[in-house]
């Protein structure tokens, strides 16, 4: 273990990045329907599958920008 004076707090601002994801896919109302379809899959499904990429997106960059 290299201890050499580095403080790391546990807690750093690039986690606020997360928040988005959290929103964006708890808030139903905002895309509870059917329609734009897109490749005849509804709204409601290839929005939730388009964050998960979104999130393993965001989840790299907080793991990076956080990293030891």
């Amino acid at each position: 273990m290299n201890q050499q004076g580095e403080h790391r707090s546990g807690w750093s601002w690039w986690y606020l990045l997360f928040l988005i994801q959290f929103i964006a896919v708890l808030w139903v109302p905002f895309y509870n329907s059917a329609e734009p379809v897109w490749a005849g899959i509804p709204f409601f499904y290839w929005y939730q599958m388009l964050w998960v990429i979104l999130g393993a997106i965001l989840t790299a960059i907080v793991y990076f920008a956080t990293g030891d």
